[in-house]
């Protein structure tokens, strides 16, 4: 055999090899494949679409919790009725409820069904859901007001073993669990529980990942998840925790029970933040957002690493440089006629939605999350067209709009 017809055969033998190990790999591959529209497994996005649920499903509070001294701020822990697993969820999204609340403890009588969103307050857990609900009082400045509707019906009236109607998890202001860049997680008030549930995630699932929170809040009782915080702060050493109180009590102690007096500002954080880049999760009350997410957009923060929710983001105001095209003030103001109402008002652009433009002038209209995510706000469109900044998580039917998410492109008739 000469040594060219040699070499030939084992070439010829090695590419066999290989044909007979790829045709292997194949097979098994494709043996493995999980049917079609079953998830692949390591894929949280897949997981979730495939278990997630559309409409209401039925949860039974198993534990009910007080986050903080006051008792202000409850806890809720929610087990499906069905036993199905439930999806995961991505830190920072929120759930909504359906609810049916009392009028008083002594009036049988019921109001209609309401629709309300609370943020999820842990990382995503197969067993259970939990939900961190502050009971609001009637204004300081307006105390015959009434206090808030959902809120208190929760705290009184919700107990173990009831069950509530509750939609799938949803949200666009969540963390970005792809990357591994540092954080800065500023939460006012009750808006520390999706703070919580990132805070958590990370702390699972990238333990490596530096986490810088700020925590703004009047003083020690209304302190929410102090231990834990305290627990998680000692014990990681990427956890950096700063606690602003803005009115201490006689017995709070600078350097035990907070770090600071008085508001989260950015002054603050330029003082504390190591320089470097960050990615920015805000969530508080309206008059904070307000200041400090502009005051990060100024200071030089990339707009697209600044992620807020302000108990309705529509709230914040961007300066005007950084806003949709549609949100920009319009030369010739629109006409928005409100048929239920009979009222019609010019659009000049002034409000940054639909919803804010419809209370501002005294329309009623039911809303819930504010941010596109539940369809409270859905309402028939007779006539004209709108816009979304950004596709909202709720897909509205046809014809119909969410105007808490929605600015008009042509003159408009609602069916509010």
């Amino acid at each position: 055999m000469t040594a060219t017809l040699l070499l030939a055969n084992i070439l010829a033998a090695m590419l066999l090899q290989l044909l007979v190990l790829a045709g292997v790999a194949m097979w098994r591959r494709a043996s493995s494949t999980p049917a079609t529209g079953s998830p692949v497994p390591g894929d949280p996005v897949a997981a979730t679409r495939s278990l997630a649920w559309s409409g209401t499903r039925d949860f039974r509070v198993v534990r009910r919790e007080y986050e903080d001294p006051a008792g202000s701020q409850c806890s809720f822990y929610l087990t499906p009725v069905d036993g199905a697993e439930l999806p995961p969820f991505k830190p920072g999204q929120f759930l909504t409820f359906q609810l049916q609340p009392t009028v008083a403890d002594d009036v049988p009588q019921r109001q209609r069904p309401i629709t309300r969103c609370y943020s999820l307050s842990d990382q995503p857990d197969p067993r259970h859901y939990r939900i961190t609900i502050k009971r609001v009082p009637p204004p300081a400045s307006q105390p015959g007001l009434p206090a808030g509707l959902s809120s208190n019906h929760c705290h009184d009236h919700v107990q173990v073993g009831d069950v509530l109607q509750v939609k799938a998890p949803s949200g666009h202001f969540h963390l970005d669990v792809a990357s591994l860049a540092p954080v800065v997680l500023v939460g006012g008030g009750i808006g520390i529980t999706p703070m919580m549930s990132m805070l958590r995630w990370c702390q699972a699932e990238q333990p490596g990942r530096t986490v810088h929170l700020f925590y703004g809040l009047r003083n020690s009782a209304e302190h929410a998840f102090k231990q834990t915080l305290e627990q998680l702060a000692s014990t990681h050493s990427q956890v950096h925790l700063n606690v602003v109180y803005s009115q201490p009590g006689p017995d709070d102690v600078l350097g035990r029970d907070y770090q600071h007096t008085g508001h989260i500002t950015v002054a603050l954080l330029r003082q504390q933040l190591p320089l470097g880049a960050y990615q920015f999760y805000v969530c508080g009350p309206a008059p904070m957002m307000e200041a400090l997410v502009p005051e990060l957009l100024a200071w030089g923060v990339p707009q697209q690493d600044v992620h807020f929710e302000a108990f309705g983001p529509a709230s914040v105001r961007l300066p005007v440089a950084s806003m949709p095209p549609a949100a920009i003030l319009t030369s010739t103001p629109l006409e928005v006629r409100f048929a239920r109402s009979g009222r019609t008002l010019p659009w000049d652009g002034q409000q940054s939605n639909l919803l804010d433009f419809a209370e501002r002038h005294g329309v009623a209209v039911d809303s819930g999350c504010r941010s596109g995510g539940c369809g409270s706000c859905e309402t028939r469109l007779r006539k004209g067209t709108v816009s979304y900044a950004s596709a909202p998580d709720h897909d509205p039917a046809p014809g119909h709009c969410l105007l808490c998410v929605a600015t008009p492109t042509s003159d408009l008739e609602l069916e509010a």
